[in-house]
C-alpha cells in the first residue's frame, strides 16, 4: 500500500494566500510545487489501481478539517466517493495492521463510526459535517 502525503496541507498553501502568509516565501513556493506534483501523483496512482490510505499529520491548518481529504481525493484524485471512503476506513486500517479491529462495520470490531446528514456517495462533502461520532462504542460527538 502506498501512503500519499497529506493532500489538504498542500492544497491549502496553493489555494490560499492567507494560508501561505505565515510561511517563509521559500516554503510557500515549495508547497505550491508540491501541490502540482501531488495532483499528478494521486491521479496516476488512482488510475493504476494503487490502494491509497487517507491520513493526516495533524499539524496542518485548523484541527478537525481533515475530512476535506475525502473531497480532495474525489475532486483532484479522480476517486469515486466510495474509493475515498475506503481510503479513510479499511485501507487506512490495513496500512496500520488494525483491520481486524477497525476499518469496517463488523461484529467484534470497535465501534468507531461517523453519522452524517446526507449520502456521502452523492455528496462527499457531507463527511465534513458529522452529526454523530462514536469511538470504541462511546458517543463522543452528538447534537
Amino acid at each position: 500500500m502506498r501512503v500519499l502525503p497529506l493532500v489538504f496541507a498542500a492544497a491549502a498553501v496553493a489555494a490560499s494566500p492567507e494560508a501561505a502568509a505565515h510561511l517563509p516565501s521559500w516554503m510557500a513556493e515549495k508547497g505550491r510545487g508540491a501541490w502540482e506534483a501531488m495532483q499528478r501523483s494521486i491521479r496516476l496512482a488512482v488510475a493504476a489501481g494503487v490502494k491509497i490510505a487517507l491520513g493526516t499529520d495533524a499539524g496542518v491548518d485548523t484541527h478537525g478539517q481533515n475530512a476535506r481529504e475525502f473531497e480532495l481525493l474525489v475532486t483532484v484524485g479522480g476517486m469515486s466517493p466510495m474509493q475515498a471512503i475506503q481510503a479513510g476506513t479499511m485501507n487506512a486500517a490495513t496500512l496500520l495492521g488494525m483491520e481486524r479491529d477497525v476499518g469496517s462495520v463488523e461484529a467484534g470490531n470497535l465501534a468507531d463510526l461517523v453519522a452524517v446528514p446526507g449520502d456521502p456517495l452523492v455528496d462527499i462533502t457531507t463527511l465534513q459535517h458529522p452529526a454523530l461520532v462514536m469511538k470504541g462504542g462511546e458517543v463522543v460527538l452528538a447534537p
